[in-house]
């Protein structure tokens, strides 16, 4: 069903249909919308279902239809109000009718940007909040005062503006500010949420820069909240504190690595130092095995997927070791370590090449000593060697098969 074909049906049966959200405002940025959600008036559930009857329904709080159009699954959902009743993202009153307006339904929205709809058949633009204008001017601006209602809409502020590059104005940040209490008490899953979203921009030290504006980093990521004014050696990192240093190599990985796994662990790798004593500053002692302590208190407030832990942790632990490695054996368990974990060698070395200001050559060529190294494997032990004593014979051998291969760079390594 095509778009027109989809919209004609609602016409024909006494409705509007709109495009709206995203899509609309992709238009006006001048890029592809990812996807496109429409939104129905004038019509009842009733005979929504008359039309379509074969479109599954999902949504608790409200119906929220799944249509096929343009050969896509596309959201549809009903023209609502909301009312706030209580705290949280499930404090609210949500009011559906054949009643409300488009201009309704848009008024519930959080900024302006995404509060504007087209109506589908006659392409006529439904902007009441000023949002094409935003949109062009690269601005976020809050709809109305209902902004606060949901305490996560200061996240989303944030991770537009880091999104689209747009300049969070000085009455969203107010707004933002107001939202603070009640997202410490937010369901940390919607937290976690708006961090994967901006770690997926070109730029992710936007949304925390952001958040610290609106005296929000704090509730949200304390652990980078910590790294502020923890001083270090300036002939080691110029660009200032622990936090400009950590915001400055997130962005870096983030020019050249779009995983955000990847980016996760380039935003941890010196959390440890927000734990430093300040009679210890500017120097970091210790800061990995304390970085591995904030780690877990991280996953204890806010669960993260076992593979961004575990990469995480990783990095934490081996950032300042792996480019100073002397002795063959330990180079060799770093690679193979490196090589159990959900990235790749390349991932690890584009922290450690930008952290560091260069890589030594066995992480520069990690993947292909790596190759080299699973070429020994148990197949390949003496019959007689049973248990542990299999295990010690594949390490020896890897090691030797390392010195042997690349005894050159070792003696131009010098170690």
């Amino acid at each position: 069903m095509t778009e027109f074909e989809f919209a004609k049906k609602i016409d024909e049966a006494g409705g509007k249909a709109y495009l709206v959200g995203g899509a609309v405002r992709d238009k006006f940025r001048g890029v592809a919308a990812h996807d496109r959600d429409y939104c129905v008036t004038g019509l009842d559930e009733k005979t929504f279902n008359k039309i379509f009857d074969s479109a599954p329904k999902f949504g608790k709080s409200f119906p929220v239809y799944s249509v096929e159009i343009e050969d896509a699954a596309c959201e549809v959902a009903f023209a609502r109000t909301e009312i706030k009743v209580g705290t949280g993202y499930r404090g609210f009153e949500i009011l559906f009718s054949p009643d409300v307006t488009i201009e309704q339904d848009l008024y519930r929205r959080d900024t302006t940007i995404n509060a504007m709809a087209i109506e589908l058949l006659s392409g006529e633009l439904v902007d009441p909040f000023g949002g094409r204008e935003d949109v062009l001017n690269k601005k976020i601006r809050p709809v109305s005062e209902h902004f606060t209602d949901d305490p996560v809409r200061a996240l989303r502020a944030a991770r537009q503006a880091a999104q689209f590059n747009f300049e969070i104005c000085a009455e969203t940040v107010e707004a933002m500010k107001l939202c603070r209490e009640e997202l410490s008490r937010e369901p940390t899953e919607r937290i976690f949420g708006e961090l994967e979203t901006a770690l997926k921009t070109n730029k992710p030290s936007i949304f925390f820069r952001s958040l610290e504006r609106a005296d929000l980093l704090e509730v949200t990521f304390p652990e980078i909240f910590n790294l502020r004014g923890k001083t270090q050696p300036t002939e080691f990192h110029p660009e200032g504190d622990a936090y400009e240093h950590t915001l400055k190599i997130l962005d870096d990985v983030a020019k050249i690595n779009p995983k955000p796994i990847v980016r996760f662990a380039a935003l941890v790798h010196d959390i440890g130092k927000g734990k430093t004593p300040e009679e210890m500053l500017p120097h970091h002692y210790l800061h990995e095995k304390r970085g591995l302590e904030v780690l877990k208190e991280t996953n204890r407030r806010m669960t993260l997927p076992s593979d961004w832990k575990k990469v995480a942790a990783f990095v934490i632990k081996e950032h300042m070791r792996a480019p100073r490695l002397e002795k063959s054996g330990k180079i060799v368990d770093l690679l193979l370590s490196l090589h159990k974990l959900k990235i790749s060698a390349k991932d690890f070395c584009d922290i450690i090449n930008l952290d560091n200001h260069g890589l030594p050559f066995y992480l520069e060529h990690a993947q292909e000593i790596i190759d080299e190294l699973l070429k020994i494997g148990g197949k390949d032990a003496p019959p007689e060697l049973e248990g542990a004593a299999i295990g010690k014979w594949i390490r020896s051998n890897r090691i030797k098969l390392f010195v042997k291969i690349y005894s050159k760079e070792l003696r131009a390594y010098g170690k």
